[in-house]
């Protein structure tokens, strides 16, 4: 039989723990609180539940040394609202008011009856998210209904592990306990200030029952989880998000009730059991955290592959990462080869990564060898480009292999021009051999003779329109020029060009290249990686906070100097040999699946 209990909003006032209650100051946390009735079912037991309240509230104690004073937190509330308080109204339910006329008989005594109090809390760091909400909304019903299980077990079960501080619920009239859904960043300070442990953790119980007060309320405690932590751990066990955060509460619950894992051996495996009954119970899925955590140590341990990975990255792909705090603030990316595919193109899988990314706060750089003209035109067709796009003339950027680097509001601070006589010299190869030469002059390109493979320089890799000079003189003088490209087939270059051209360069010039089909010439000392370097500078970034991305020669310094070198498995055998990690394809979508991989 499910009897049915109402819940209705109402400020609470929390009474801190021994540990927090040293650090508490005068100063409160001002909550505006807008209030709504819903309901929920549970099975009746021993214990006969009145009308419980979903409260809105969360206390965090402020103290000298915390870095959370003045936090603020999203509170859940329906669109629907009624009405604000600004005092605790009381709790009225008709349905459960009974009147009778009785003449000179005492009135039945009525079975004693323990009220939940269940907050649920928002903390406003988090994204502004409809799933987050939702797992709020469910929780509310959720929360009390675990509360309910665990408490009718343990006025029925011998633990002999569990602590006993909390036992006879019978001596109160009700029980408040609040939910804190929040980011890394916050669970890892309340680590610091209340366990003395800096790091952040899944889910973390923080008591409040003080046993000697001696209260009518059992104030049980907060139970504070991260949601970033939640979401790498669900997309690893091939769970949903509120599968894993339901594990956490439940993990919370026990140990607010006194189990503690931590303690020894039968300690472990009587909080482990209770964990299993209760989500079984309750219809829900996983088996525990305890055995979560004990599986996920196993297959590493065994490098077992997740059956579910390929179900997880899919689902990470369509959007998790606005749960992930990232790795990097700046992902340095390479075009040709990289985020570009074998036609030259940005996949939309490429472009969503791109945008994700961005927009949860991590600068995409482009390190290039092309013109930024060029890098603009194929970044405008998947949205990329312009005032909200990743590249802009507006925007940092290192083009032309480390030739021209622009920085803040793009601003120009680096420019090398290769030297003129090594130009001159090149014009004159090209029309005695009669191969295609193209000179990159910022944002022009010249050439000596129309050539069905000069041209594709501008159909298929959206470079300027290349202007054909009238003799070599004519282009060594038009402009200063910052490398050239020889084109030929991959074998020609192999063969012929590469030798005769790394030789004659001497110390004046360098060869290198980024696709099998072309062989560029560019001013001696200089790279993509010296570009890069020179902007960090600028930046006033460490190369510990970036990620680079590529697959070319001239990309490898700049791996080199990432903290993460991602060079994907179409690159040369000498960039893979200098990456940290090797990555799929440029086909099958190479820097989606690093920053997916990698970046959060």
């Amino acid at each position: 039989m499910l009897s049915r209990f109402s819940f209705l909003l109402r400020p609470i006032l929390l009474l801190p723990s021994p540990a927090m209650a040293s650090t508490i100051s005068r100063s409160a946390i001002t909550l505006s609180l807008e209030l709504y009735p819903t309901t929920f079912s549970i099975p009746r037991s021993s214990f006969n539940l009145s009308p419980s309240r979903c409260t809105a509230r969360f206390a965090i104690p402020s103290s000298p040394k915390s870095s959370l004073i003045g936090r603020r937190f999203h509170f859940l509330c329906r669109e629907d609202r009624r009405r604000t308080l600004s005092r605790p109204m009381p709790i009225v339910v008709a349905s459960n008011k009974e009147y009778r006329k009785m003449r000179g008989r005492p009135a039945k005594s009525k079975e004693k009856r323990l009220e939940l109090s269940v907050s649920i809390c928002i903390e406003e760091e988090l994204p502004d998210d409809s799933e987050i909400s939702s797992i709020a909304e469910l929780l509310r019903l959720n929360v009390p209904m675990a509360m309910k299980l665990v408490f009718d077990r343990i006025t029925d079960s011998n633990y002999k592990t569990r602590d006993t501080s909390i036992q006879d619920l019978g001596e109160f009239e009700s029980v408040e306990l609040s939910v804190l859904l929040c980011n890394d960043e916050i669970i890892q300070k309340l680590n610091k200030e209340w366990r003395d442990e800096d790091h952040a953790t899944d889910v973390l119980s923080m008591s409040e029952h003080i046993p000697e007060l001696n209260l009518p309320v059992l104030m049980f405690g907060d139970i504070v989880i991260s949601i970033e932590t939640a979401a790498r751990q669900a997309e690893e066990r091939g769970y949903t998000l509120i599968d894993e955060i339901r594990i956490l509460m439940v993990h919370g619950l026990l140990h607010l009730l006194g189990f503690d894992h931590e303690i020894s051996e039968d300690a472990e495996e009587e909080m482990e059991e209770e964990e299993k009954f209760v989500l079984k119970s309750l219809g829900w899925k996983g088996k525990g955290l305890i055995q979560s955590a004990y599986d996920a140590e196993t297959s590493e341990n065994l490098n077992i592959e997740n059956p579910n990975d390929k179900l997880s990255k899919d689902k990470k792909k369509k959007g998790s990462l606005r749960f992930y705090r990232p790795k990097f603030k700046y992902i340095f990316c390479d075009m040709d080869g990289t985020l570009l595919n074998s036609k030259s193109q940005v996949s939309l899988t490429n472009a969503r990564a791109l945008k994700e990314a961005s927009s949860r706060g991590v600068k995409i750089v482009i390190a290039t060898g092309k013109a930024r003209p060029a890098a603009i035109s194929v970044l405008q067709m998947v949205d990329l480009a312009g005032k909200d796009g990743i590249i802009s003339e507006h925007t940092p950027g290192v083009f032309l292999q480390g030739l021209l680097v622009y920085g803040i509001n793009g601003r120009e601070i680096f420019k090398r021009n290769l030297d003129p006589n090594v130009c001159r010299e090149a014009g004159q190869y090209s029309l005695e051999h009669k191969v295609p030469l193209i000179a990159f002059c910022q944002d022009r390109c010249l050439t000596l003779f129309s050539h069905p493979l000069v041209d594709t320089l501008h159909t298929v890799y959206h470079e300027p329109k290349a202007e054909i000079m009238p003799s070599v003189e004519h282009m060594v003088a038009a402009t200063d020029i910052q490398k050239l490209i020889f084109f030929d087939t991959a074998e020609g270059i192999t063969t012929n060009l590469r030798p005769y051209w790394s030789k004659a360069t001497g110390d004046h010039a360098n060869v290198v290249q980024a696709v099998p089909d072309m062989l560029e010439i560019v001013p001696f000392g200089t790279s993509k990686g010296s570009g890069v370097t020179l902007l960090l500078d600028h930046l006033g970034v460490n190369s510990k906070e970036i990620m680079a991305i590529g697959d070319g020669e001239n990309d490898m310094e700049m791996l080199e100097l990432a903290s993460l070198g991602v060079a994907l498995s179409n690159g040369s055998e000498k960039t893979k040999a200098v990456a940290d990690v090797i990555g799929v394809s440029n086909d099958e979508d190479g820097v989606a699946d690093a920053i997916y991989r990698y970046a959060f």
